[in-house]
């Protein structure tokens, strides 16, 4: 099936990147969000990043107008049921995203193919709640959406090829590249990267290292371009012990036992840039480490 128009539920940080290669690949974008404020502030953080890629000459300015112009912002769930693909991008919480898809699954087209850009959570688990299960699958982009090449595509138990087939056509024709996971808590760079992070974490808690010396180290001894801690604080603290938690509900491995700092850490509220404090403290001119 070709896909001309795609619906995005949710315009935060992942939804409102998913948004920007969409238009710019020639889709028709239909983005909702429960908040009007958030809907304004994603439209014109899509305009400052199609700026930027206007003055670095990766686009040209008929480009940004273009795909400025293929984006239309809802606060009504029902209008993104009419589209050809639905990328749910909403909070990595299982109970929310099974509510929008209650809520989104009567408006849907009977040809619509329903997509969760979860990091962790069962693809499985989340079809079988929706009346399409076949016609559903994990589409799972990487932050920043603009910069990053990868996308992880995860068939549930019941997906069928063509409905794979037509979402890998999406990714190409965003140059982007797929990479298929089975459908096993975290998939692929979850399960990987964030355990890392949570092992740093523990670096920390145990007084291994502080948060510099951790960072510094994977930086300049492993080439990471950003070290564990920093890159906690870039996704978010909240969404690292949710995957961790996942992996460690769904595969009853005490080596995916959540570190306590980093649960401290997110019942204080310092979730990392997005709140302004986690590992580092950005409130002022330059990120100071608070341990």
């Amino acid at each position: 099936m070709e896909i001309k128009s795609v619906g995005i539920v949710g315009a935060g940080q992942m939804g409102n990147g998913i948004a920007h290669v969409m238009a710019l690949a020639g889709y028709e974008v239909c983005l909702n969000d429960i908040s009007a404020e958030a809907l304004d502030n994603a439209v014109q953080l899509i305009r400052r990043n199609l700026d930027r890629q206007v003055s670095r000459e990766k686009i040209s300015a008929e480009d940004r107008d273009a795909a400025m112009a293929r984006i239309r912002t809802t606060q009504a769930l029902a209008d993104v049921g009419k589209t050809d693909l639905v990328i749910e991008a909403a909070t990595e919480n299982e109970a929310v995203k099974n509510k929008i898809f209650a809520a989104l699954v009567p408006e849907l087209l009977p040809h619509t193919i329903l997509t969760s850009n979860t990091s962790s959570i069962s693809i499985t688990r989340l079809a079988s709640r929706t009346d399409r299960p076949e016609r559903f699958m994990g589409f799972h982009f990487m932050n920043p959406v603009p910069l990053m090449k990868l996308v992880e595509l995860i068939r549930g138990i019941a997906t069928d090829r063509e409905t794979y087939d037509s979402c890998l056509a999406v990714v190409e024709r965003l140059d982007k590249t797929a990479a298929s996971a089975e459908d096993f808590p975290a998939f692929i760079v979850n399960r990987i990267l964030i355990p890392m992070i949570n092992e740093a974490c523990y670096t920390l808690y145990e007084g291994v290292g502080n948060v510099q010396s951790i960072d510094m180290a994977l930086k300049l001894g492993a080439n990471h371009p950003m070290g564990p801690l920093e890159l906690a604080d870039f996704i978010g603290l909240d969404t690292c012990l949710a995957i961790m938690n996942v992996l460690h509900d769904g595969l009853a491995d005490t080596k995916y036992r959540p570190c306590p700092l980093l649960t401290k850490y997110v019942e204080a509220g310092w979730l990392g840039r997005k709140t302004q404090r986690g590992f580092y403290d950005y409130r002022g001119e330059v990120p100071v480490p608070t341990r």
